[in-house]
């Protein structure tokens, strides 16, 4: 099998012109950039990628990459190279308290292992992930173009796709990668379906004194919930929920005050704060695009699907999209069909929506019962997350869910070449 700059290529190249590649994806993105290097690793097609502004969303921001992400990763050839930059976690632990209370008990803890030496996640900064994927895209041979996507019409041979920049190409498929407020979606006349929180995500790394022993809290507050997240060294990554008229005056204050206001919420255990990067903040939201798929068209990531990061889901539910549907194109591909078959969309759509609907659904109901200080809500959740911590048989299950592991798993996130 021929190699390109050291990555394997898989399969029979594509016959594409440039102007005519087999995909093009709008939004380089973790998730866009993903669904690249798969289409092109696995079968060698023509990918062409499109985004005005690479690597503008990563600094500053961290993700959890579950097992089955980090598999993927690992069969993409991206792991190797950010591994000693992933910190894993080795346990959680959630509590459930109001923000003066001097104790937060933990109502539950879980061990970090879905399998002997196997981490259930790491956390990893959006920026190194970002690099080793576009260095690793570059590699490949994924044409990377400056640029957004401007429109597209439908014709008998695919889509004639016109660029920002007024270059115009035709493909067999293209892919929604463009995020929450996806131009593509819309332009597609794809109906979207959510709501508001009232409440904005804050991420922020941060500095402190004692090391964390790769331990992730999850501080439930009546505003919402507060995250811990070890990255490597003694740093951490926080993600914080808090009412957006109250956010709004948070992110006013001037450095020093802020530090101490995430430090309320950080806790004491290891040691003094400081910011390592100045918090940033977007608003918070679920909602889900009324179909994945349109002619020669598949949305995926926060283009198809958003949810609370109360969770940790969102780049894990975009990466899962990602091994789907390049497995259905590569599966269908090697038939003689071309990546835009009515076929490929629906075995993907088919995969996706009921699975990300189910998530989406429970991350909600956990936002709505955690983020209120109602006595009998909180005895009541708080007996529940006691009985859990209890049962080691569904304390399990819920690890490996978490981890991607349940279910019918896409190859890509099994370890498993495509």
């Amino acid at each position: 099998m021929p190699k390109k700059n050291g990555l394997m290529q898989r399969g029979k190249a594509s016959t594409q012109k440039a102007d005519a590649p087999d995909v093009i994806i709008a939004g380089g993105g973790l998730v866009g950039l993903s669904l690249a290097l798969a289409l092109r690793q696995g079968a060698g097609l023509a990918v062409m990628l499109c985004d005005p502004n690479p690597a503008g969303q990563d600094e500053g921001r961290a993700s959890a990459i579950v097992a089955g992400g980090r598999r993927m990763l690992g069969e993409l050839g991206i792991w190797q190279a950010i591994a000693g930059e992933a910190q894993p976690v080795h346990s959680m632990e959630i509590t459930d308290s109001r923000l003066e209370d001097w104790v937060r008990p933990a109502f539950l803890t879980f061990d970090g292992e879905v399998a002997p030496s196997e981490p259930f996640a790491h956390i990893i900064e959006n920026s190194v992930l970002g690099k080793a994927l576009r260095e690793a895209s570059a590699a490949a041979g994924v044409m990377m173009v400056e640029t957004r996507v401007r429109r597209f019409a439908e014709n008998p041979a695919g889509l004639d796709v016109t660029l920002g920049d007024g270059a115009q190409h035709r493909t067999a498929l293209l892919v929604a990668a463009d995020g929450a407020r996806s131009a593509l979606r819309q332009f597609a006349g794809v109906g979207w379906t959510g709501h508001g929180y009232g409440q904005t995500g804050i991420v922020a790394t941060i500095r402190h004194e004692r090391p964390h022993a790769g331990r992730a809290v999850q501080h439930f507050l009546p505003s919402g919930p507060f995250a811990r997240l070890p990255l490597t060294g003694n740093r951490s990554s926080i993600v914080w929920t808090e009412r957006t008229d109250n956010a709004d005056y948070l992110l006013g204050l001037d450095e020093e005050d802020v530090a101490q206001e995430i430090e309320r919420r950080f806790g004491l255990d290891l040691g003094p704060i400081a910011l390592e990067t100045r918090p940033r903040a977007f608003p918070l939201q679920i909602g889900m695009a009324r179909r994945f798929v349109g002619k020669r068209l598949a949305l995926v990531g926060d283009a198809a699907h958003v949810v609370h990061p109360l969770a940790g889901l969102g780049l894990n539910l975009g990466l899962r999209d990602v091994a789907a549907l390049a497995e259905a194109v590569i599966d269908h591909v090697r038939l003689g069909l071309p990546a835009g078959d009515p076929l490929v969309l629906r075995r993907y759509e088919q995969s996706r929506r009921f699975d990300t609907l189910t998530l989406g659904v429970a991350t909600d109901g956990l936002n709505a019962l955690f983020s209120n200080d109602r006595l009998p809500l909180r005895l009541a959740r708080d007996l529940g997350l006691g009985l859990v911590d209890r049962i080691p048989g569904l304390k399990r299950f819920f690890i490996r869910e978490a981890a991607g592991l349940v279910g019918t798993v896409p190859r890509l996130m099994r370890g498993e070449p495509l």
